[in-house]
């Protein structure tokens, strides 16, 4: 690999693992001034832990019990091991789940990923995250801006203006989800606008198929995914090899058997875990409910830490919806809400290289204004749009599934 974004990318990994696990002891020591991290992890020296095996014995964390910690113990459920005033940002996820940025130019360690899609200094950015309440926005805003690249920060809609900033100012990058892309490139191409700058992208909060790349690709967009989450950053990012996500140098990834903290054989389908090596912000062993898989041996790109496959399911019920996670108990509330509609079920599919969320209720007495109320109330508690059908009572499965992501993985 010819330009590597540091010297941390190319290391052995026999140096890396002493590196990491060298300074995990003073991450978990900080860790532990928490009183939720105290409560949480438990009896335990942070000296002995100094390798995977140690690592794998203390208990996980569940990024789905977040939301019922931090409303028991608000804001943060202890769990932040420095004073709020030392963060720089507070966002509010759905779910909700609140989260603080950290420290530094490069908070959620986007540059590295931003870097192996071919992102450099000058380049102009069209940021097509939103920045209002939750972090994605700011998560490759920041990165970008630490390479030296100018942002515009877009945020998503806006069509029509969009496309008259990519005449005016000609970005050559985007960052947003690949589905928003493809809408911007279509939209110009029926409006006879030149959106022509754009040469690479970052797209990350939707699937990315190899269907929608190619198709992208045909467009003169070359574009790669990253691999985030809005408790700690870019975990893992693609690179030109093609062969997998590399894992991000800040942070040591597992996986594990479902719901447990059991790590699986190399190549074994499981559940990944994501442990932060930042003293500020210490996080570990979060649980993110994505199932994924580590693949053998380093990268073509040269490039010498942990690959996984990308993303290949849920382990639970929520799912990641047009950048948004739609979770188990957002449809409750609904349900909760028209309890005349009987029981709901909430599916995902994918249609024009785009997510669609329908919401099922069974009800023997469909109509429209319910069919409104249920649009509105979907809308009002998982910020996202989607379709209502009705079906006759009894008739949906009774598997105990209020979401099922019925996409195709890969």
């Amino acid at each position: 690999m010819s330009d590597p974004y540091d010297a941390l990318e190319t290391r052995s990994p026999a140096e890396r693992e002493a590196d990491q696990f060298g300074r995990l002891p003073q991450v978990l020591a900080k860790a532990l001034t928490a009183p939720g991290w105290r409560a949480h992890l438990g009896d335990v020296d942070p000296a002995a832990i100094t390798s995977r095996a140690a690592l794998a014995t203390l208990p996980v964390l569940r990024k789905s019990e977040l939301p019922g910690r931090q409303k028991a113990d608000p804001p943060f459920a202890g769990f932040l091991a420095e004073p709020l005033g030392a963060f720089g940002r507070i966002f509010a996820s759905p779910g909700p789940i609140f989260e603080p940025e950290g420290q530094g130019v490069d908070p959620w360690c986007a540059a590295r990923a931003l870097h192996a899609a071919g992102f450099r200094a000058g380049d102009v950015v069209l940021n097509t995250f939103s920045y209002h309440l939750v972090p994605g926005g700011f998560i490759l805003d920041s990165g970008a801006r630490a390479l030296g690249c100018p942002v515009i920060p877009a945020g998503p809609g806006n069509t029509e203006q969009q496309l008259d900033v990519i005449e005016h100012l000609r970005p050559v990058a985007y960052t947003g989800t690949p589905d928003f892309l493809k809408i911007l490139l279509d939209k110009a191409a029926e409006a006879g606008r030149d959106a022509s700058s754009i040469r690479k992208a970052l797209v990350s909060g939707a699937a990315f198929p190899p269907s929608l790349r190619d198709h992208l690709r045909g467009r003169g967009v070359e574009a790669y995914q990253a691999y985030a989450t809005a408790d700690v950053g870019v975990i893992a990012y693609e690179t030109p090899a093609r062969e997998g996500l590399v894992a991000s140098e800040e942070f040591i990834l597992e996986i594990v058997r479902p719901g447990t903290g059991d790590p699986v054989p190399e190549g074994e389908v499981g559940e990944l875990l994501v442990t932060s090596l930042d003293p500020h912000h210490p996080v570990i062993r979060l649980a993110l409910g994505d199932l994924s898989a580590v693949l053998a041996g380093p990268s073509p790109c040269g490039r010498t830490n942990m690959r996984i496959k990308g993303w290949m399911g849920r382990a639970d019920q929520t799912a990641k919806v047009k950048g948004l996670f739609l979770r188990p108990e957002q449809i409750a509330e609904i349900a909760r809400r028209h309890p005349e509609a009987g029981r709901l079920r909430a599916v995902v599919t994918r249609a024009d290289e785009q997510d669609v969320l329908t919401l099922r209720a069974e009800s023997a007495s469909p109509s429209e204004a319910l069919g409104a109320a249920l649009g509105a109330s979907l809308q009002a508690f998982t910020k996202l749009r989607g379709r209502v059908e009705f079906a006759p009572p009894g008739s949906l499965p009774n598997d105990g599934k209020v979401i099922a992501d019925e996409r195709p993985v890969g």
